[in-house]
């Protein structure tokens, strides 16, 4: 009777559990959205330049060395891959967490119960041997195995391991991207320092021509064919422009470093190849169509990654409503004197279930819910941010990449007639056919007009740079 009352009663609070823990909130959902546009600029061309190694598409060897050397040493890198070992050593701690947990103990001790407790009162009317009475104190001597085991019935420990393995592999993603941001950034600064290389070259070379140019306006002085203000003219813009240099200098000892620091290495001077910095072309790119952006950029797939971890988070969140079950169990040797420890009479054991479901006060089990969600929905925000700026970012640098040739040629086209037209103004002024001030603003704008057209030979290059990172080039 009282089994059948213990039976009953046991089945009674099951159901209460089971019910009660069952009330879970609605599932807040939002499907992500991949689609993109068809093309770029209207192309059907498939071949997408991202798939080329860089090792090829970056040609210089100085440049190859220095990306190179930067992914074995940079330390932004080898910390971000010290976090990618830590995420590996995160799922091998989820996988464990729905294995059965088995331990190895032993113990020894002593017990001495009061006379007037329950235990005490006991012991006073029982005797272990013949003529004995239980020691006081009585010693006790054990050792066994304990194994316990939560029931993963929701799959939320599965999940969890599962949501390990993507974090993980978003990590990978992550520091493919890095990747690809590293060798940009190094190819981008290494253009820039050429770029740099050849201003100064022109800044000191035009400064040969003015300083030519003073000392005839200088011997006109002394014959009376010109004032000391045109003197003092042209001498202030030689000193304008030997002032320009000096920022230049600075500008390569500071490029030179930021070089140095993602190659992860102590100031030094940079290997380049400057004097053939105008003659360098941007190969044909080959942008092939948006939807390759998926597959292509590591910070889309890592978006995508992220996304799919915090769906698996709302269902563990959503699991915590639910009945855990979980069973206990042990099995060893236990006695009050070593001599009788292993002895099939000492053989002690349990076995258990337990069932667990929230009853009352869920505001917490409420508030990781609704944080897992609201962090699901952030998570499909940034996967289509991504991918929107993915596109743009190839739309923008496709745009540069044919702007700044036609801006090249243009400019091009202007400094081959300015520097005509320092012959001709120096001919003309020697012959009192043109005054200094026609010769001051002719070199003024020459010496303009090449270091724009380097600056578009920079933007030209850097486009190149951008365009490849944009398609998801250099990780691979």
């Amino acid at each position: 009777m009282a089994n059948k009352f213990i039976l009953n009663t046991t089945s009674l609070l099951f159901s209460m559990l089971l019910i009660w823990g069952c009330k879970t909130p609605q599932v807040t959902t939002i499907n992500e959205n991949k689609s993109v546009p068809v093309s770029f600029n209207d192309s059907k061309d498939t071949t997408n330049s991202a798939s080329t190694n860089w090792k090829t598409f970056f040609s210089d060897t100085h440049l190859i060395h220095l990306i190179d050397t930067a992914l074995a040493n940079n330390q932004e890198l080898n910390i971000l891959l010290q976090e990618i070992a830590v995420d590996n050593n995160e799922i091998l701690a989820r996988k464990g967490e729905y294995l059965p947990f088995v331990n190895l103990g032993a113990g020894a001790g002593l017990e001495k119960d009061g006379k007037y407790t329950r235990h005490g009162a006991v012991d006073e009317s029982l005797n272990i041997r013949e003529g004995k009475a239980i020691p006081e104190p009585l010693p006790d001597f054990m050792f066994g195995a304990f194994a316990s085991w939560e029931l993963d019935v929701w799959k939320k420990l599965r999940n969890g391991k599962k949501a390990a393995v993507t974090r993980y592999l978003s990590s990978i993603e992550g520091k493919n991207f890095m990747v690809t941001n590293l060798i940009a950034e190094i190819s981008s600064s290494y253009y820039e320092l050429m770029a740099l290389d050849n201003l100064l070259e022109i800044v000191q070379k035009n400064i040969a021509i003015q300083k030519n140019a003073l000392h005839i306006i200088e011997q006109q002085k002394q014959a009376a064919q010109e004032t000391q203000l045109a003197v003092n003219r042209f001498a202030a813009q030689v000193l304008n422009t030997e002032n320009l240099q000096y920022n230049i200098k600075q500008q390569i000892v500071e490029t030179e470093n930021r070089i140095n620091f993602l190659v992860g290495r102590f100031p030094q001077p940079i290997e380049r190849s400057s004097s053939g910095f105008n003659e360098i072309t941007v190969n044909e790119i080959h942008s092939g169509i948006p939807s390759q952006l998926l597959k292509n950029r590591p910070d889309i797939k890592q978006a995508e990654l992220t996304l799919a971890a915090a769906k698996l988070d709302v269902a563990i969140a959503r699991a915590n409503f639910y009945p855990s079950f979980s069973i206990e169990a042990g099995v060893g040797f236990g006695s009050f004197n070593p001599k009788y420890l292993v002895n099939p009479q000492s053989i002690l054991y349990n076995l258990g279930g337990e069932l667990m479901a929230p009853l009352v006060n869920k505001n917490a089990i409420k508030a990781t819910y609704n944080s897992a969600n609201a962090k699901q929905l952030q998570a499909v925000y940034g996967y289509e941010q991504t991918i929107l700026q993915a596109y743009i970012e190839v739309a923008n640098q496709l745009s540069q990449i044919a702007n700044t040739s036609k801006s090249y040629e243009t400019k091009a086209k202007e400094v081959d007639l300015l520097n005509q037209s320092i012959t001709i103004s120096n001919s003309l002024f020697r012959s009192a056919r043109a005054d200094y001030m026609e010769v001051l603003l002719t070199q003024r704008e020459a010496l303009e007009s090449r270091m724009e057209l380097i600056e578009i030979k920079m933007s030209q290059m850097n486009a190149k740079v951008n365009i490849y990172k944009a398609l998801g080039g250099g990780w691979n």
